[in-house]
C-alpha cells in the first residue's frame, strides 16, 4: 500500500476513487466504508450530496471539489483499501492536514500497521519519533540511524534538526 505526498486526485466518484487502491475490491462498498473510516474521510463523505456516489473534481458536471486535506484523506483511505499489503509506504501522508487530524491518522495507522513493514518518509519529527528505526538521509546517503532517543543522545544531524523544529513550538 502506498500514499505519496503528491497523490493523484482522480476525477471519479468517491467510491471508485477509493476502489482504485485495490482493483480486486474496486466495487466493494463495505471495503470503501472501512477504508474511509481508517483514512478519516467517512465523516465528510457522509455529508456529500450522493455519499460514495458523489463525483469528485470539476471535470464533470456537478463534480465536488475538495480541500487539500480532504483530498489527502481520500488518498490515505485509498491506501487502506490494500488489506493484504505486507509493506506500507507513506510519503508525508498528512502534509495537508491539521494537527488534530494528523494525530488521529497516526493513532489509527499504528493499529493498522502492527504486523506490516512501514516506510514513513517525513520531515516532521512528531511523526517519526515513535518509529522503531529512524534513518537520516542526506544527499541519498544514510548518515545516521537509530531510535529517537539514541539519535538525540548522539547529538548529530537528527538531534540538531529536532531541536530546531521543537523551538518553533515554544
Amino acid at each position: 500500500g502506498v500514499i505519496f505526498q503528491d497523490f493523484v486526485r482522480y476525477q471519479l466518484p468517491v467510491g471508485e476513487n477509493l476502489g482504485v487502491g485495490d482493483t480486486q475490491a474496486f466495487e466493494d462498498v463495505q471495503r470503501w466504508r472501512q477504508a474511509a473510516h481508517f483514512g478519516l474521510a467517512d465523516t465528510f463523505i457522509q455529508r456529500m450530496p450522493q455519499g460514495y456516489q458523489t463525483q469528485l473534481g470539476r471535470w464533470f458536471k456537478n463534480g465536488q471539489e475538495l480541500s487539500g486535506g480532504q483530498w489527502q484523506k481520500i488518498a490515505l483511505s485509498r491506501a487502506y483499501m490494500r488489506e493484504d499489503a505486507d509493506i506500507l509506504v507513506l510519503d508525508e501522508p498528512t502534509a495537508a492536514m491539521d494537527a488534530a487530524a494528523e494525530a488521529d491518522v497516526f493513532a489509527r495507522f499504528r493499529a493498522h500497521a502492527r504486523d506490516k513493514m512501514t516506510i514513513l518518509i517525513s520531515h516532521r519529527f512528531s511523526t517519526v519519533r515513535s518509529a522503531d528505526l529512524i534513518l537520516v538521509i542526506d544527499r541519498g546517503r544514510i548518515i545516521e540511524r537509530g531510535t529517537h532517543d539514541s539519535l538525540l543522545r548522539a547529538n548529530g544531524r537528527y538531534a540538531h534538526l529536532f531541536r530546531l523544529q521543537a523551538e518553533g513550538y515554544r
